[in-house]
């Protein structure tokens, strides 16, 4: 692929191909059905992922039991340093890179049909043999889950007057032949909001499913307010890491615009006011499993989706898929929330956090380390206002943990000695009571605890401040070894 093809799906992976350890791929029959993500959990799926599990290579299977000439790709965000390979940044300061991106974005670009590869191929939903179970290879997590769920499809839509357009990631499972039950979480999703104007006249909102996409985009796609108010489009962020517009089309069928690069897209409408359960197919009582590392539970009333057709490259044409629980869910979720932190307390108090982390324990929303900059006595509790920084620019967050400039905020190890070290329960710890959470904690439950959560999706929350008093600094100085700038050679 020449240096000069827009990026795409297939560009990164010609790029990470030449990496050693980085991509797999097998023409072993894999069934889709809770045996393809089964077989990466131990490969390579990690993040919250019941154990046995690992950081590994992204992989491809190219023969999947029931698609012929269709191709399914998991994990390739499920390693950090492999996300900061993809994106050409050093994956520590991938935060920083993100905030950069979404403070200077780059409108995305509409191109021709001609020039839009995802419309190579036409399938209509009114064709006699159409069934979105059979033409697009969506896998089930588990052997409890609701059905076949597109995990990794980028929902493109707009307003009303068409003059603000987004795009956000949802799950999204496959109930028959023509029909999708979508998961919009309430509040804080721009989709939602444009869908409450499109249910206000009783009319359906036309969307794109967009799949098999540059990192870039999906990363991208999952920023939230306060960072990206409403109309704020997300492909504008993608635009500015690749420092290329995306290309967008029109859809063939509905009034929306697809991903002209992805390998699949979805043209649909969400009926308006129209909901169905989640796992009318199983009853099983579960979704799909999620962030937190437990089956997340069907809702009882899921938005839905009539598919109008679906577009595809014509070869062999990628579905790309992920493990909810997985390290590709905390890059896609996580490193864009850092991005945010960073954005509100670079603006609220410059140059007093350097970097922050939201760590796999967390699922990428769930926690955060920061990395505390003191600059003199009057600096003291500058940490404790950047914790309430992160808690005003995130609600989904839960943990802070503020950790002093020597500490590797990559290293569990070095976290958890911040902690050991520099930490004494009975004043470093702060609990926020009765504030909004993540309704996919299951502790979050009036039943775990009636006396503070009202309801579901309400928590305390937790800072954890291992930094050390400006004035005591002396007498926590690091064991000071003598600096080696060449001692590679001795491995040599």
């Amino acid at each position: 692929m020449s240096e000069n093809t827009p990026y795409d799906l297939r560009k990164v992976l010609d790029e990470i191909k030449q990496i050693p350890g980085q991509y797999h791929e097998t023409d072993k029959e894999i069934d889709p059905e809770a045996d393809l993500a089964g077989v990466y959990r131990y490969i390579g799926a990690g993040g919250t992922v019941k154990r046995p599990t690992q950081e590994g290579p992204t992989m491809m299977f190219n023969n999947v039991k029931g698609f012929p000439g269709s191709r399914v790709l998991i994990g390739l965000q499920a390693s950090r340093k492999r996300v900061g390979t993809i994106l050409h940044q050093d994956y520590k300061h991938l935060g920083q890179a993100l905030n950069e991106a979404v403070t200077h974005p780059i409108q995305p670009v509409e191109v021709s049909k001609d020039q839009a590869p995802a419309q190579e191929v036409v399938h209509l939903a009114t064709d006699k043999d159409f069934d979105i179970r059979k033409l697009l290879a969506a896998p089930t997590n588990t052997s409890d889950d609701a059905g076949p769920y597109i995990t990794m499809g980028v929902v493109y839509g707009h307003s009303t007057d068409g003059k603000e357009s987004d795009v956000t990631i949802h799950r999204m499972v496959l109930e028959d032949k023509d029909t999708i039950g979508m998961y919009i979480m309430p509040g804080g999703r721009h989709i939602g909001a444009f869908l409450k104007q499109y249910e206000a006249i009783n009319e359906p909102m036309p969307i794109t499913i967009n799949i098999g996409l540059d990192p870039a985009i999906t990363i991208g796609a999952t920023f939230e307010p306060p960072t990206t108010p409403l109309g704020y489009n997300e492909l504008q962020v993608a635009g500015a890491l690749r420092n290329e517009a995306v290309q967008v089309v029109k859809g063939t069928t509905v009034n929306a615009m697809g991903i002209a690069r992805a390998e699949w897209i979805i043209e649909a409408e969400i009926l308006p006011n129209t909901k169905m359960q989640e796992d009318i197919n199983t009853n099983s009582g579960y979704a799909m499993p999620e962030f937190p590392g437990y089956n997340g539970t069907a809702n009882p009333a899921v938005n839905v989706v009539k598919i109008k057709a679906v577009t595809h490259r014509q070869d062999n044409p990628i579905v790309q898929t992920t493990i909810g629980p997985s390290e590709e869910h905390v890059s896609m979720a996580g490193i864009p929330t850092e991005a945010s932190i960073l954005n509100l307390v670079d603006r609220a108090i410059p140059g007093k956090v350097t970097n922050v982390y939201n760590a796999p324990a967390g699922g990428g929303k769930l926690m955060t380390i920061m990395q505390i900059h003191k600059d003199d006595i009057n600096d003291e509790g500058i940490q404790r206002q950047a914790a309430l920084l992160a808690f005003s620019a995130f609600k989904e967050l839960k943990t802070v943990i503020l950790v002093d400039e020597d500490v590797d905020i990559f290293d569990w190890n070095d976290v958890m000695w911040t902690i050991n070290t520099r930490f004494q329960a009975d004043r470093d710890m702060l609990v926020l009571e009765g504030l909004r959470n993540h309704p996919l904690d299951p502790s979050e439950l009036p039943e775990y605890d009636p006396a503070r959560i009202r309801q579901r999706g309400m928590s305390s929350k937790l800072v954890l401040d291992g930094t050390v008093p400006y004035d005591m600094k002396q007498q926590f100085v690091r064991a000071p070894f003598k600096e080696m700038p060449n001692w590679q050679d001795y491995l040599k």
